[in-house]
């Protein structure tokens, strides 16, 4: 057995190998950028390195600098965990030149499997239905569009390295191919270095079902079952458990032995997954193979009662497999939601900052594998996942409920995450029902403007924040205005303002005499009512309001109070005093706009020139970041005045990137009414 393994990868994937390596005995070397320096990774493993900067292409994707750590420290293996180099083909090859063991499948199976043109054709020999569309060699972009106009709409386009959904694009009318086509490949060029797309014929309302399987190198394959992942956003998932709902015994049984047909035509060894597309008659179709660890490996390890990171290992060190198809049996339901540093009311917009505090719960059922902590930077860089939330129960519905109560009592302070969607999603009836498709957040309506807002919840929030202030009162101070802080006396109690998203609010509290400390609190002059507060660990609240008790996370900073409450975060202001505009919104010039990055990134594409007139809604520049594209759209029909960054640049946050002129009051109308909105 190995006794020294090196992990060529960061964040949440890193710690979790590190801890089956523990129980193992086995050392670990971990490797960082600059930028992941004081990450936690670093510090848990038993040696670490630099390797470069913060893009990962001068870091984490730099062969000869990983084996040449690997060297220096004496490590026999390297794991890759996901993502980065864990499905490059030259990564095996530059382990296996240097007298080390790659953790993972053999270069000729990856590069087979990894082209997903080729893992279709394996799939087609051995009698695997694939989903119709071209994936020839021809990538000529008028070639491209007959094959298009040939296979009909909608349609996708994916790029044939990789997976994530980079590269990959919707097309519903022919009309927008060239342009989708183009930034398919771009993309696809950017996180694969090949260009290289196929056409799919996209399925109306399919489910998207994958089968972990697992091989060694003496000829036995195996599956452990499936994982349902329809639940995606950015053709990126976001929900994933076991067992599906979608499928019975028999079509289990015959997806699985399709899953290992494919994984034996193909020579391949160690752990990897089969993703299938099913439809609505229970037809299947393989979509691609992925030679790696996937990231929803979790709930296939709760409900089989296994270890895959401990069988990867095992498995490379030359060891038979010790499982037997007859003798895997799933027992329980276990679910896995992916939280990210996003905004999913803002078009899932990149967050980037400090963790200001970070409150996971842990008890029986729950099971959270975290990248950071209370203090940890996100950065641009990476990709925006904070963590996963892994719950188990006996049923669906348990897994359900624990996730629903993890959710509710879980803090991430300092950053924007998308907690809110994934607490809505556990609330919502068709999820709780199986109907889970991979339109379900479209055709639920969840991204759709307020979806996520809870009007009932914001009266609750306002009471923590005012109560909150009443328990952290510094008895001491002489000056009573002072001791009151933001607080008045009025005539009935003490009044609180706060402004929220824009609105003034207020919060009235009287303290009831012999009732144990309970106050009477009124919110925007509505009905009052008597709440108990009680300050429990971890920065949180518990308010009593009559028989109902509801915990809630509150973080106090200067100006404000934040508070957690049901996955949303509310960020409420305090009042301050009035400033007065020195400027319009940008620079002052009549009729024009500057236009900001909205996060922290890269410019891949300028694709107008300073002087061009331009029409409303198009495309000027084009950003990434945490592995994601964005675009910057013309507001209005403009000339373009100034452009401030070139291809390849990185922005902060905020820069302004491009000034737009409008030239016409019509023009700055629009412009008004854009802002207002």
């Amino acid at each position: 057995m190995f006794k020294k393994i090196l992990i060529a990868n960061r964040g949440e994937i890193a710690r979790r190998i590190m801890a089956t390596c523990r129980t193992m005995g086995i050392r670990t070397v971990a490797v960082y950028s600059e930028a992941d320096r004081h990450a936690p990774h670093v510090y848990e493993a038993d040696e670490a390195y630099p390797i470069g900067p913060a893009p990962a292409s001068e870091s984490y994707l730099r062969i000869e600098a990983i084996i040449e750590v690997a060297r220096q420290a004496g490590a026999e293996a390297i794991h890759p965990g996901y993502g980065f180099l864990s499905e490059n083909p030259a990564l095996a090859e530059a382990c296996q030149e240097a007298g080390l063991i790659f953790i993972g499948p053999p270069a000729s199976a990856m590069r087979l499997m990894g082209s997903k043109i080729a893992a279709r054709r394996v799939a087609e020999q051995v009698g695997v239905p694939t989903v119709p569309g071209y994936d020839g060699p021809e990538q000529d972009p008028q070639y491209l569009l007959r094959e298009a106009e040939r296979i009909g709409v909608p349609l996708l386009i994916k790029a044939a390295a990789g997976g994530g959904g980079k590269g990959m694009r919707v097309v519903r009318s022919l009309e927008d191919f060239p342009a989708q086509l183009e930034g398919a490949q771009r993309e696809a060029r950017a996180a694969f270095g090949d260009g290289t797309v196929f056409l799919e014929r996209l399925l109306e309302q399919p489910r998207h079902i994958e089968f972990q399987v697992l091989a060694d190198a003496y000829g036995r394959v195996v599956h452990l079952g499936e994982r349902e992942c329809s639940i995606q956003r950015r053709h990126q998932k976001i929900v994933e458990e076991t067992p599906s709902p979608a499928l019975t015994p028999t079509l289990r049984a015959q997806m699985g032995e399709a899953a290992v047909r494919i994984a034996r035509a193909a020579g391949y060894v160690n752990a990897g997954t089969l993703e299938f597309l099913l439809d609505r008659d229970q037809h299947f179709y393989f979509l691609e193979m992925n030679t790696r660890l996937q990231v929803e490996h979790p709930v296939t390890e709760l409900v089989m009662g296994l270890d895959l990171v401990r069988l990867q290992i095992l498995i490379a060190a030359g060891e038979p497999l010790p499982l037997r198809q007859e003798e895997l049996v799933a027992r329980g339901h276990a679910l896995e939601m992916r939280l990210y540093a996003e905004d999913p009311e803002q078009q899932f917009l990149p967050s980037t900052g400090k963790i200001l505090r970070l409150v996971m719960p842990q008890r029986p059922g729950i099971r959270i594998d975290s990248g950071v902590e209370s203090g940890s930077e996100v950065s641009q860089f990476y990709d925006p996942m904070l963590a996963k939330l892994i719950t188990y129960g006996e049923e669906r519905a348990v897994s359900i409920a624990r996730m629903r109560t993890l959710l509710e009592e879980l803090a991430v302070f300092g950053v924007k995450t998308n907690s809110a969607l994934l607490h809505a999603i556990t609330e919502n009836a068709a999820f709780r029902e199986g109907l889970t498709f991979t339109s379900f957040l479209e055709e639920q309506q969840l991204l759709k403007p307020g979806a996520l807002q809870e009007p009932a919840a914001l009266p609750l929030a306002l009471s923590a924040a005012a109560l909150a202030e009443v328990l952290t009162e510094e008895p001491g101070e002489r000056n009573p205005w002072r001791r009151l802080g933001a607080w008045r006396l009025s005539g009935e109690g003490r009044l609180l303002r706060y402004r929220y998203e824009g609105e003034e609010h207020q919060v009235r509290l009287e303290r009831l005499p012999g009732s144990g400390g309970s106050w009477r609190v009124q919110v925007d002059g509505g009905e009052p009512e008597e709440v108990l507060p009680q300050s429990i660990p971890d920065g949180a609240l518990c308010l009593q309001r009559g028989t109902r008790l509801e915990r809630v996370q509150l973080l106090r900073l200067a100006g404000e109070t934040q508070v957690m409450l049901r996955g949303r975060l509310y960020r409420l202001l305090r009042p301050q005093p009035p400033a007065i505009e020195r400027s319009l919104r940008g620079g002052g010039q009549r009729g024009g706009q500057s236009l900001t990055a909205p996060m922290a990134g890269t410019i891949v594409k300028v694709q107008v020139s300073e002087g061009e007139h331009v029409k409303q809604h198009q495309v000027l520049v084009v950003l990434s970041a945490m592995k994601m594209e964005h675009v910057i759209t013309a507001p209005y029909d403009g000339i373009v005045r100034r452009i401030y960054y070139r291809e390849g640049d990185v922005v902060q946050g905020g820069a302004v990137v491009v000034e737009v002129e409008t030239g016409t009051d019509q023009n700055a109308a629009a412009l008004a009414a854009a802002q207002e909105q």
